[in-house]
């Protein structure tokens, strides 16, 4: 893995988890495979049939980058725990609600292509997030994508929370959603190159196997 000081060329980017810790460990593994240099993950690592509890300390063993999404401060708050599958603060340890508990709502990144925002929804917005078709009103009213377009030094935002796979541009920033690893979703995941040729590498499951979804140019 590259030091936090690196300029980050290659890494892995995980979608809402919820939980599923089967499909997170082969992410985790595939992804070293591919000699990424940093693991980011967008939250929601709580809610889900499989156990958190193991997500929260694969992430933390592998080094992972990781923000914490709306599931992940709800278990923290103690709110709306009557979700199907929701996981209790009895499901976890000590050790797995220190973990949640120490996440940032968005962390900066430094990359070979300019500053990265890593954030769950839409920077500090856990709760909105910018959907393939949004345009026109939907994006002049979202007053934290509006914030973020005002950073000259923000080129990327790596987001989640729509379980939807994106790559779009919008002005100066490139917005990209791994969708979700969740079971009742299309899993995927996905690992950005940003060198001569910038992309992302989309990956799924078919029959219990990793294999390529797509492979997406990136607009920087």
């Amino acid at each position: 893995m590259a030091s936090l000081a690196s300029r980050l060329q290659r890494f892995a980017i995980l979608g809402d988890i919820h939980a599923e810790d089967r499909a997170l460990r082969q992410a985790l593994a595939f992804a070293q495979q591919w000699a990424v240099e940093a693991i980011l993950a967008v939250g929601d690592i709580v809610d889900g049939t499989g156990d958190p509890g193991a997500c929260c300390r694969l992430l933390s063993s592998a080094g992972a980058l990781v923000v914490r999404g709306n599931h992940d401060r709800w278990l923290l708050t103690d709110t709306l725990r009557h979700l199907p599958s929701a996981t209790r603060r009895i499901d976890l340890g000590p050790t797995e609600t220190v973990f949640l508990s120490s996440l940032p709502a968005v962390r900066r990144i430094a990359t070979a292509r300019g500053a990265l925002l890593l954030c769950h929804g839409t920077g500090e917005d856990d709760m909105h997030a910018v959907q393939p078709d949004d345009s026109g009103y939907a994006l002049e009213t979202n007053t934290d994508l509006q914030g973020i377009l005002r950073d000259p030094d923000t080129t990327i935002l790596i987001g989640g929370h729509s379980h939807r796979r994106m790559v779009r541009r919008i002005a100066s920033l490139t917005l990209v959603n791994a969708g979700a690893l969740a079971d009742s979703e299309s899993p995927c995941f996905g690992i950005v190159d940003l060198g001569r040729a910038p992309s992302v590498t989309f990956f799924t499951w078919a029959a219990g196997t990793i294999v390529p979804a797509e492979i997406v140019p990136l607009p920087l």
